[in-house]
This record gives C-alpha cells, structure tokens and sequence, in this order.
C-alpha cells in the first residue's frame, strides 16, 4: 500500500488561502472605489430598492434641465420687458413735455429721438434665449418683428407706416380740408354742420347752444346734421354755442364760438350782425374757420393715430383709394402690399401657453409671449405713431399738429383701467418662476434621499474595509506560516531512530 507524504500543502489549506486572497483582493477594489462591487449581485438584496431610486434620479434630473431652460428663457424675456417699459417711459415723458417746434425734416426733436427708441424696442423683441426667439410665440425659429426701417418705410411694394398714415390723412380731410364736414346756409337765417357718410373723418357728437333767439337741432339723419336757426332776435355778446366732434382715433374735440360785437371778432368768436342774416353768415364763417384748425390740427393727429392702430392690426386695414381723399372705406392689407410688423407665431387661444415645460410630476409651468400681445403692440403702437409723423417745417400748423401728436402719444402710452400691461405679462412670469423653485426645492430633498438609499446599498465604509482588511491580512500571513510548516513535515520524523 502506498503511504502519502505528510509534506506539501493541504488542498483545503490552500483553498482556504485562495479564499482569502479572493477576500482580500474584494476589500481593494471596494477601498478604492467606495462601493461594494461592479455588478447588481454583489450589491447585495438591497439593489433593487437603488435601481428604482436612479430612475427616479434620472427623472429628476430630466425635470431640473426643463426647469432651467425655462427659467433661462423667462429671466431673459423678464430682463428684455422690463427694458420695454423703460423705453416706452421715456418716450411717454418726452412726448409730454417735450418741445413741439419743427426742425427742417418736419419732425420735434422727440420724435426724431422715438426713431431711435423704436429700433430699441424692436431689437428688445428680436431677443433670443439660445437659439429660441422668446417674443414668437410657438414660432421660436422666427424673428418676432420686422425691422424699424421696413415697418416705417415699407419693403419695395410693401407699404410702410409712413404710407399709410398719409393715406389716411388725406382720406380724413377730405377734399375741402375740413374733414369731410360741410357748412352750408339752407337759408338766409340758419347754418348747417353735416358730415359724409364715408368712414372717414369728423363726425358729430353733439351740440349746446346758449344763443338767444336760436334754434338748434341735432345730430340727426342720415348723414348726421346739425341745424342752427336764428330767431327774429339777435344773440347776446357773451352768448356760446359749442360743437363736439367725434375724432378718427376715438377721442373728442369741442369748437366753442361766443357772439360778440366785436369786429372782426378775436379767435373762437363770431360777429353779432345788425340783422340775423348777417349773424349767420358771421357764424358760418365763424364755423367754417374753426372746422378748418381743428382738421389741420388735431384730426391730422388723431388720423395719424388711427393710421397707426389701422397699420397694426391683424390684418392691416388700408384706405381703399387712390384716390384717397373721396375714399369711403378701409380695405385688408395683404402681404403683397403692406408690410406686416409682427412675424412671430400666432395663436387662437393664450400667448402664455405657446410655450410650457414640464417640471415635475404632473407639473406643467407655462410661459410663452408674442410681441403682438396688447400690452406689447399698444406701446409698440404709440411710438411708431410717433416716429413715422412728419409735417412740413413751413407748415403753419406744423407745431400744433405736433402737439397734438405728442398730446395722443402720451395719453396712449399712459396705462389704461382694463388694459393689458407689461406688469400683467411679467406676473405670469413670476408665478411660473414661482411654481419652478417651488417644485425644485422638493425635487432637492427628494434627491438627498435617494442618494442616501443608494449610498447605503452600494458603497462602503473606508474605515470598516480598512479593518477588513488588516483582519485578511493577518489571516493570509496565518496561513502561510502554516502552509510552510506543512511542507517541511515527512514521515522519517516521526519514524524511531535505531541505536547503532
């Protein structure tokens, strides 16, 4: 029978050696690294509950990119509003107080600076975040407007805002000058104020009379008249008759005229005749005068006005001429006659949702805007109105007209009671910003909690694997000291020596 030699190393002893090198070798890797291995099975029971809590993580993380992009976009569209307003501010101050004398290119020295102010706005509008055009609605890819030049001067066939304001003017004065009112004398005692029946214009409001003897009826019929028929009695010096007349624009002017026995009578009276007849032919001329400064005046300013808001809406409306100045209604612009000043996208329902993101679950915060939003295209509005008017520097009534621009312009600019405004527009924002910090804040502790879960599933403690490994370590030298005294033991030392 053979007798095995104690010598060499136990299979089980080495096995148990390879064990705990394989241990050892474990406790590195997890050192250096901080976790407890590079598959799912040696994370142990618990990895389930860490794949679940890096998707949610991923989720999170999806949500937080959405939620900073739009918090980029509504820092930059809040940024670029508020310099609107600024704008429109300061051209609402100058058109107030600012001087109406004419310079040689027919414009004060405010409107010449509103050109200016309107390339501002115009650029504020053309913002982009990224590469996303903030004031285009849905449209990101498209600029939001047209240049100042083109809106102002038009595009080779395209008329501009300066075309259509002259168009209009001459459409509202009509062809007397008087804007499309006629002072006749149905008879030799009465003066009569009737309008056309064209769109266009001055047309009457109202009339009040305080003239002794004097009969006065209107406005009635159609087209609106307006009759003053004088008694067998004269008016008395101090005596008033007043016209109110309703404007393009939407606003009123009142011609007043006060008998008087002075001759020729000082501005905004009329002579008292030494017959009625001849105070009546005072009065027409009277009325005749006065009709003529306020359509030189303030209706060549409200028409400018009402040009503009006729330039801006959608679509354009132009005076079906030429020619012009005998024109009975507005017409459609189209694309191939009048420049459109709003490019961007547009909707049937809210601007605000033409953009949205969703940053959370079941969370959506919504934050689009268009340049032809109303609070946006009525400032837009007023200073275009204001850079594109021009009279001529030998006009008499170049600085009133002015003026009366200027007046519009500032009153336009002036926040209205139910108005749309840009505060209105930057609150939508703000409650969205509000809605994104909100949602983040809860999406930060969530996060804290989830990198706990899976920080205690996989990763390890430094101190705990140092321990483990000077323990290892320790046993391996054992084992090896064992493993050496084995493979010096035969079976001579344990046989007798016999005595020589």
């Amino acid at each position: 029978m053979a007798i095995n030699s104690l010598g060499g190393s136990s299979p089980l002893l080495n096995q148990s050696i390879l064990n705990i090198q394989n241990e050892l070798n474990t406790a590195q890797l997890q050192l250096s690294t901080g976790e407890k291995g590079t598959t799912y099975s040696a994370m142990g029971s618990g990895e389930e509950f860490a794949i679940s809590a890096r998707a949610q993580l991923a989720e999170i993380t999806g949500f937080q990119n959405a939620s900073t992009n739009a918090t980029t976009t509504i820092n930059v569209a809040n940024t670029a509003l508020q310099s609107l307003a600024d704008t429109a501010s300061q051209v609402q101050q100058a058109a107030a107080t600012g001087n109406a004398t004419v310079n040689s290119n027919g414009q004060s020295t405010a409107q010449t600076s509103a050109v200016t102010e309107l390339q501002s706005m115009l650029s504020l509008l053309n913002t982009q975040s990224g590469n996303s055009f903030v004031f285009s609605g849905n449209a990101i890819n498209t600029p939001a407007v047209a240049s100042a030049d083109q809106i102002l001067n038009g595009n080779g066939a395209q008329a501009g805002l300066t075309q259509v304001i002259s168009e209009e003017q001459q459409a509202d004065l009509g062809t007397n000058g008087l804007g499309r009112l006629t002072v006749s004398a149905p008879s030799a005692t009465s003066v009569s104020l009737t309008e056309d029946t064209s769109s266009f214009g001055m047309k009457l409001n109202s009339v009040t009379s305080t003239l002794t003897g004097a009969t006065v009826t209107g406005p009635t019929g159609t087209p609106g008249s307006i009759s003053v028929a004088l008694g067998a009695t004269n008016p008395n010096p101090g005596d008033q008759i007043s016209f109110t007349l309703n404007m393009p624009d939407g606003t009123t002017q009142t011609i007043q005229l006060t008998a008087t026995t002075t001759s020729p009578p000082p501005a905004g009276s009329f002579t008292i005749g030494t017959t009625s007849a001849a105070t009546a032919t005072n009065l027409q001329n009277a009325l005749t005068s006065s009709i003529g400064t306020v359509a030189n005046t303030s209706l060549v300013a409200a028409s400018a006005m009402e040009a503009t808001s006729n330039f801006f809406a959608s679509p354009p409306q132009r005076v079906d001429g030429p020619p012009f100045d005998t024109a009975t209604s507005l017409v459609n612009g189209t694309a191939a006659n009048t420049v459109s000043w709003y490019t961007g996208g547009t909707t049937t329902g809210s601007p605000l949702a033409t953009q949205s993101a969703q940053v959370g679950s079941g969370v959506t915060v919504q934050y689009g805007i268009q340049a032809n939003e109303p609070a946006i295209a009525s400032q837009l509005q007023a200073v275009a109105a204001f850079a594109a008017f021009s009279t001529s520097a030998t006009n008499p009534n170049a600085s009133a007209q002015v003026a009366a621009l200027s007046s519009s312009v500032a009153q336009a600019l002036t926040p209205q009671p139910g108005q749309q405004t840009i505060a209105d527009i930057q609150t939508d924002l703000a409650n969205a910003t509000t809605t994104i910090q909100s949602v983040t804040a809860q999406q930060t502790q969530t996060q804290t909690t989830l990198q706990n879960v899976i920080s205690q599933v996989e990763t390890v403690s430094p101190d705990q694997v140092a321990s483990q490994m000077l323990s290892l370590q320790n046993s391996l030298q054992a084992s090896f000291e064992t493993s050496s005294t084995l493979s010096q033991l035969s079976l001579l030392k344990f046989l007798p020596i016999p005595d020589p």
